[in-house]
């Protein structure tokens, strides 16, 4: 053969095995889609026939909202009087999907009570009812509760609804902090800290008797960028410049028929009265509820004419009056990861009661469990993206750096997106920076990139009681990390270089992840705190949205189809019981669980060692 001349081009059998499991998938995806259609088509075919009637769904939302809901219970567990999941931002948006898919239904009646949830994760409820106005749908939000976290939540609807004994109570926001050195003191005890910077405050309220300015300086910005979030975001929900709602707040509290007045409510009225409002309301605007329905119309005893009611249902009896709108779903999927709490070495833990001690008092996320997850889910051949979600103000630099190691592999080979919660700070923020995309609600508290040391020194109070201490070493520094000494300058010493070292190493992996400089580091971080839009602003952060945009954002950076955000597929992945300690209420595990914190455990693991902890945590309410 002359070598110049090329040979045929022959098909590889791997290639055309390859073609053919690829057109077989496709023609199976294809089938499955069809027969969802046809189901679909035909549920809604017997709901048209049979004249559904349906004008509003209820839906009561309150309490924590956790972002994505937990595992499925166990056996055991459904067998077992424990008190039900909490409502969860992930089961909400599900059900304002099915209702903005549905042809039959013109909106959604809130109930707002009770909040105990990060300003972030209201800003997510936000969202979600925005998207729903977006499809079309109605919102109507119904409180007797009209303080800063409901009232601003509710200006993302259409109309507000209250009772005539509620009261406007958006007072504005309020913070204090409590600083202990000098009690603590009294009685024998002192807190020896070494932080990266004054702006690293973690552990200011033991080591001082009043607020640093670094403190203050901090902390007045942040409140000035939440104060101006949620004033926009109330000022536009009602048509009002920013300026007049800020005066209206100033004149708080009002009386009902003075927020009536004054345009920031729209009715009063008990929720008994609901039907007949918004039937009216119906009736007025001559807008059918339905495709085929008026309001109802009924006559009293006396042969005279009703106002309209509206037909208002609960979701367990409407969803499944609902019509339905088939979603074509791909094969390949978006993976999800949750990290809650303060981050630890050895498996996850939630302890079966909160105790209100600061750092230990709430879940605990373990770097074995959380490393598990994540490599099992890398072992998946139909992943196609993950999103990481973090909500945790750091914790063990030990443990933040194996988990971001896990992370920086898996970004190498798939998209991956962080998705932050309320907060992802510190050691929060340290696993984050390998992402390709982060994303976190404007109000997200981020970034505090230090480092710091802390430990109670008992030398004070065991003097107190007459404690006779004698100690033995062998080795120079064996007693490094013992609590009934002071440090030593020596000492001091050294956990000033294990900060610098730590502190080192933190800025190399957001230079490394952000690609910024290190003087950029610098200028941001050393323990500095910033809200999601701050941190933008600074390159610590991609973009902001809720859990829907990051999936959707996830979808795109894997190049799958993102013209219907609902068809994305996402599964939740969850650690496998093996190595994720979940207490259940009359279990030995309960026992364990509060020997563990009882012991001091938890304090044990934060003394003596490098923490990247977020200073505080600013509550909503």
């Amino acid at each position: 053969m002359n070598m110049n001349e090329s040979a045929p081009h022959t098909e590889s059998p791997t290639n055309t095995s390859s073609k053919f499991a690829r057109a077989l998938h496709n023609a199976v995806d294809r089938a499955n889609d069809g027969w969802s259609a046809a189901g679909v088509g035909l549920r809604n075919g017997i709901k048209r026939m049979r004249n559904v009637r349906l004008d509003y769904i209820v839906l009561p939302v309150g309490g924590s909202l956790p972002e994505r809901s937990g595992p499925p219970r166990g056996f055991i567990e459904r067998r077992l009087p424990l008190p039900p999941d909490p409502q969860s931002i992930q089961q909400l948006n599900v059900q304002l999907q099915r209702v903005a898919d549905a042809q039959n239904v013109r909106g959604v009646v809130f109930i707002l009570r009770e909040f105990d949830a990060g300003l972030a994760t209201l800003q997510n409820l936000r969202t979600a009812i925005l998207r729903l106005r977006a499809a079309g749908k109605e919102a109507i939000v119904y409180t007797p509760y009209l303080d800063m976290a409901h009232y601003y939540v509710a200006t993302a609807a259409d109309l507000i609804v209250v009772p005539p004994s509620s009261r406007f109570e958006v007072l504005g926001l309020y913070t204090e902090t409590t600083f202990l050195k000098d009690s603590l003191e009294r009685v024998g005890l002192s807190a020896e800290v070494v932080q990266i910077s004054p702006y690293k405050t973690a552990f200011d309220r033991f080591s001082r008797s009043e607020m640093s300015p670094e403190h203050r300086r901090q902390l007045n910005w942040l409140l000035d960028d939440q104060f101006d979030m949620i004033t926009t975001g109330m000022a536009t929900g009602r048509n009002l410049s920013q300026a007049e709602l800020k005066v209206l707040i100033d004149q708080a509290p009002l009386t009902p028929d003075k927020a009536l007045e004054k345009g920031l409510i729209d009715h009063i009225a008990y929720d008994d009265e609901l039907a007949g409002r918004l039937g009216s309301r119906m009736a007025k605007d001559s807008i059918p509820p339905s495709p085929t329905q008026q309001p109802s119309a009924k006559t009293d005893r006396a042969g005279e004419r009703k106002a309209p009611q509206a037909i208002i249902k609960t979701w367990p009896e409407a969803r499944k009056l609902l019509m339905e709108k088939p979603h074509r779903r791909g094969r390949k999927h978006v993976g999800i990861v949750s990290l809650e709490g303060l981050i630890s070495m050895g498996a996850s833990r939630k302890p079966p009661i909160d105790l209100p001690i600061p750092f230990i008092g709430g879940a605990v996320a373990g770097e074995q469990t959380i490393v598990g997850a994540l490599r099992r889910l890398e072992k998946r051949k139909d992943l196609a993206a993950l999103v990481f979600h973090v909500d945790s103000g750091g914790g063990s630099a030990l443990a933040s750096d194996l988990i971001g190691r896990q992370i920086e592999l898996i970004a190498a080979k798939i998209p991956v997106v962080v998705y932050m919660g309320n907060v992802a700070a510190s050691g929060g923020y340290y696993i984050s920076a390998p992402a390709r995309f982060i994303m976190s609600q404007e109000a997200t508290l981020t970034g505090s990139i230090g480092v710091i040391v802390a430990r109670i020194s008992t030398s004070g109070l065991l003097d107190q009681l007459s404690v006779n201490r004698e100690s033995m070493v062998r080795g120079e520094h064996a007693g490094l990390f013992r609590g009934s000494e002071p440090w030593t300058e020596t000492e001091r010493d050294l956990f000033r270089q294990s900060v610098d070292d730590t502190y080192e190493q933190f800025r190399k992996v957001v230079v490394k992840g952000r690609q910024i400089s290190s003087e950029q580091v610098d200028e941001v971080g050393l323990g500095r705190v910033w809200t999601g839009r701050q941190a933008r602003e600074r390159q610590l952060v991609d973009g902001h949205g809720d859990f829907l945009d990051a999936i959707k954002k996830a979808a795109e950076l894997a190049a799958l189809p993102i013209d219907d955000i609902y068809a994305i597929p996402a599964l939740n992945y969850f650690a496998r019981t093996s190595s994720y300690v979940s207490p259940v209420p009359g279990s030995t595990q309960v026992i364990q669980t509060l020997s563990h914190l009882l012991s001091g455990q938890e304090l044990k693991e934060l003394t003596g060692q490098p923490l990247m902890l977020l200073p505080y945590d600013l509550r909503f309410r």
